[in-house]
This record gives C-alpha cells, sequence and structure tokens, in this order.
C-alpha cells in the first residue's frame, strides 16, 4: 500500500476553516488548560519503550509538542511534528529543539516527497512521494477527531502507508457518537468528531492495522464545568 490513502477522496471536500485559527489564537494557553494528560503520557511511554533504539516517528497534530514530541525524542527517537497551526508549531520547536517540525496538513502527507529517512539515497528520494518504510511509529492523539467522520478511514489508511512492516501506532480519540460537530473551545468554535469504542476500533481494524490494546481514560480541562470526557488510547500495528 502507498502513503496516499486519500485515493478516492474528493479532497473539494476538504473544509479546515477555522480550525487553525483557534489553535493559532490559544498557543500560549493550551497546556495550561489541559494539564495533567496521564493517559497521553502513558500511551507515549508505552510506544517510546516498544520501538527500536533511535526510531523514527511522526507526530500528527503536535500541539505545543509537550509532553509527546518531548517524550519520545527524549526517549532516543528522531521525531517528526506535524501541525495545522503555525502558532502551535512554533510553540513546539521552542520546546523540543531536537525534534523537526512543520505546518502541513495530515491530507499533504502523500505528497510531501521530503519526509524521507535522511539515510535514504538520493536515487531512492526521486522515486517520488513517500511510500511504506519511512516511520517506525506514528502517533495521532486528538488530531484525527478534528476530521468529519468521512475522511478519517482515509487519514488512518495514508499513516498506514507511511508506516514500516509491523510500524506501531498510538492513537487517541475522545469517546462520543457526534460528526464534524461544531463545539465551544478555550473561548473560539471548533468542528469534531468522535466514535464509540466499538465503532472506532472497526475504523482502525478497516484501515489495516491490528489492536493491541487499548485504554480508556475520564478526562476534564482545568477551569471548566463540563463533565469529564472519556478519552480512548488504541496501542496498533500495522498489518503487513
Amino acid at each position: 500500500m502507498s502513503g496516499d490513502g486519500y485515493d478516492g477522496y474528493d479532497r473539494l471536500r476538504i473544509d479546515r476553516t477555522g480550525q487553525a485559527e483557534a489553535f493559532d489564537a490559544i498557543g500560549d494557553r493550551y497546556d495550561d488548560a489541559f494539564p495533567h494528560k496521564e493517559g497521553q503520557l502513558t500511551s507515549g511511554r508505552r510506544l517510546a519503550e516498544s520501538l527500536p533504539a533511535g526510531s523514527r516517528v511522526l507526530d500528527v497534530g503536535c500541539g505545543t509538542g509537550l509532553p509527546t514530541a518531548a517524550q519520545l525524542t527524549e526517549a532516543g527517537h528522531r521525531v517528526m511534528g506535524i501541525d495545522l497551526s503555525p502558532t502551535m508549531v512554533k510553540l513546539a520547536r521552542d520546546n523540543v529543539p531536537g525534534a523537526e517540525f512543520r505546518v502541513a496538513d495530515v491530507a499533504d502527507l502523500p505528497g510531501l516527497t521530503d519526509l524521507a529517512d535522511p539515510a535514504v539515497t538520493a536515487e531512492e528520494a526521486a522515486q517520488g512521494p513517500p511510500g511504506p518504510g519511512l516511520f517506525d511509529g506514528i502517533v495521532a492523539y486528538f488530531s484525527l477527531l478534528m476530521l468529519p467522520r468521512a475522511e478519517i478511514p482515509y487519514a488512518l489508511r495514508t499513516l498506514h502507508g507511511l508506516l514500516r512492516p509491523k510500524g506501531l501506532l498510538a492513537l487517541a480519540m475522545v469517546e462520543a457518537d457526534v460528526d464534524d460537530f461544531a463545539i465551544p473551545f478555550l473561548g473560539r468554535t471548533i468542528r469534531v468528531s468522535g466514535y464509540v469504542r466499538d465503532e472506532l476500533r472497526q475504523v482502525v481494524l478497516d484501515a489495516g492495522f491490528e489492536v493491541a490494546g487499548e485504554d480508556s481514560y475520564a478526562y476534564a480541562p482545568a477551569s471548566t464545568d463540563v463533565p469529564p470526557e472519556i478519552q480512548l488510547f488504541l496501542n496498533c500495528r500495522r498489518r503487513a
């Protein structure tokens, strides 16, 4: 499978209006608003320990780089993070100077020819867009929930195609039966999607992964009166 999991998807349907702007506006407040990320830290530690030493890891929706990119980098892995928000990418570069970050959309990944590992030859790099074998691991913590449900399987297939055979995916979503639903978010508005856990598991299986483990946590942001959300963490492996 190639990295272009968006084959067959109408890219004219992609609309991120307001999503990046919302995170640009709240960037310097984000980590204060969402502290105590027990589930994310546990999942990131499990991934860091499961990967071969010095693995290449893609962080999709890297945010400020904290805690995940920092955690993986400190464990000795080589991290590339992407995010829609230029403000988040700047914060991530400041917070985790040992990793690489760029402004990009998950839908852009199939066309980014410079994602290739620096260790590949010039001849290999000239063969075109990235394919299987670029990354040993991928993390996507609460980034795919920013997509409409119709797009999420395509994004997952793209990530599947960028992993080496048996590569690992750490995925987190909020358990919710919603599709492209507008919610207030730190004084801004964003659109989110979610699944109940059995449906999420099936979407991941259909995209070519096996689910090796699953955890859930109740989580509430700081300084809020809303009920805690249920966060789902899936530990997945790319089927060959």
